[in-house]
């Protein structure tokens, strides 16, 4: 093959389109693994929403024990109290986990969406840059032939004559 202009330029588009067709998977990737990775974070947020819950319900508790040790015997009762908090963590506990649950759904119905969406579209864009590369790689049998063709005939074009 004749090297001239021409073919280092085609060279050079066909290696920027085929770099272009990386970048697009690597994008989809991306988007991909940013799902996954906020679904794992809404996964660990629910752990640790349990975790604080039952850390801070100890610590009211832990601070009944000693209202409740430094106070006279039987002069109150913190039964009542403890079962108001024990109930408040529950529900609200609850009612975040809930919240937490839907969104995980949410989050997993979205990623398998995205999912699907980013095959079909990875699959488009790989039919559409190969027929382009198909037809740019024609160009440059093309471009190479015609160079060629004038190189000949240079060749064989007589200046003396």
């Amino acid at each position: 093959m004749t090297q001239n202009p021409f073919t280092a330029m085609l060279t050079a588009q066909r290696n920027a389109l085929e770099r272009t067709q990386t970048l697009t998977h690597d994008s989809l990737e991306a988007q991909q693994s940013s799902i996954r990775a906020f679904g794992e974070f809404v996964d660990r947020t629910k752990e640790l929403t349990e975790s604080n819950a039952e850390l801070s319900k100890g610590t009211i508790h832990a601070s009944f024990d000693a209202l409740e040790a430094s106070t006279p015997e039987d002069a109150a009762d913190f039964s009542d109290l403890r079962e108001l908090v024990d109930d408040g963590f529950e529900s609200g506990t609850e009612a975040q986990l809930a919240t937490l649950e839907a969104v995980s759904e949410t989050l997993s119905e979205a990623e398998a969406a995205s999912e699907e969406f980013s095959d079909s579209y990875a699959e488009v864009v790989d039919t559409s840059f190969d027929a382009f590369l198909d037809a740019h790689e024609q160009v440059e049998r093309n471009v190479t032939a015609v160079a060629d063709s004038v190189e000949d005939a240079t060749t064989e074009f007589d200046v003396s004559a």
